[in-house]
């Protein structure tokens, strides 16, 4: 076989390129500390591995919804709070109302300030978000909860409807809570035998003008129906805990989840550095030892033993 001095310096060339380039990837995968540059490198290797990357984002998706569901519900948990606080101050001063013992200027002072603490849960059943959507208005989040109505009487102006949303696969839970469900009314006697309803705001008014009329039989029934308010305002906020419950049930879930991907991707493409800095190292040691060869076969010439 005739060796050509072309064909020698084309076969050295291609073997020089072939070191270079084996050497030119394992640092790009040191630099970047990927096994996988580029989908090239490893065709199969590179779906799987967008494929582990989609599902991740999905599973993060599902991350910030679970936070801003927190956000919603610990908000709230917080108004529902402060209204339970106020009912109790409401029940304490009707039963002080209705002690025989007081006059007619401190059950005055006492109705000043039934008043004003109707008017501080009016304030909380409208409560807002960061982003000015009222929390208690079902899907009308742009609307106050409760306004008052053309006789001026102030009543819910939400609907009732219980939004969801997708917190992982195949798995929802509540965004909110109407304040129909937790500013109940009052079922009454309406005096000819039947029941009438009454609404929440309602009812307040009600008893602090029979505390300012010093009606004791209004107040009496009126210290009754607090309780049932009460109840309304504490059972929202048993189903708020537990909706919070599930929130941190299902944080729990999407982290394992999220930690169980982030796992096997790392398995498929993370670069085993020791490996890696050995095989640079090897191909470096092969370059070198290539162009060395080269450079000295490629001066060989039988013209140099010619006289």
């Amino acid at each position: 076989m005739k060796i050509s001095t072309s064909l020698y310096f084309d076969r050295a060339t291609q073997q020089l390129g072939g070191v270079q380039s084996r050497l030119t990837k394992v640092q790009e995968q040191l630099s970047t500390g990927l096994q996988i540059v580029k989908p090239s490198d490893a065709p199969d290797k590179a779906s799987l591995v967008t494929r582990l990357e989609s599902e991740l984002a999905r599973q993060s998706g599902y991350q910030d919804t679970l936070k801003a569901v927190n956000v919603r519900l610990t908000a709230e948990e917080t108004a529902l709070k402060n209204t339970s606080d106020v009912m109790f101050r409401i029940k304490e001063l009707a039963v002080q109302a209705a002690n025989d013992t007081l006059g007619a200027q401190d059950r005055q002072s006492i109705a000043l300030e039934l008043g004003s603490l109707r008017d501080q849960i009016l304030s909380l059943a409208n409560s807002q978000d960061s982003n000015g959507n009222f929390l208690f208005s079902g899907s009308r989040a742009g609307e106050e909860a409760f306004s008052k109505d053309s006789n001026g009487r102030i009543i819910y102006q939400g609907d009732h409807a219980r939004m969801k949303v997708n917190v992982g696969d195949n798995r929802q839970m509540n965004l909110n809570l109407p304040g129909s469900d937790i500013f109940t009314r009052v079922v009454r006697d309406d005096g000819k035998g039947g029941k009438v309803g009454v609404d929440f705001f309602q009812a307040l008014d009600d008893l602090t003008q029979a505390v300012k009329t010093a009606d004791r039989t209004k107040m009496q029934r009126g210290i009754g129906e607090i309780d049932t308010l009460q109840m309304g305002v504490s059972e929202g906020l048993g189903q708020i805990g537990a909706d919070l419950s599930v929130v941190d049930m299902q944080t729990t879930v999407l982290d394992q989840v999220v930690l169980r991907l982030q796992t096997t991707r790392s398995d498929i493409e993370d670069l085993d550095y020791t490996e890696a800095i050995t095989r640079m190292n090897k191909d470096q040691l092969a370059l070198e030892a290539a162009q060395s060869s080269f450079s000295k076969i490629s001066q060989m010439s039988l013209f140099k033993f010619l006289n």
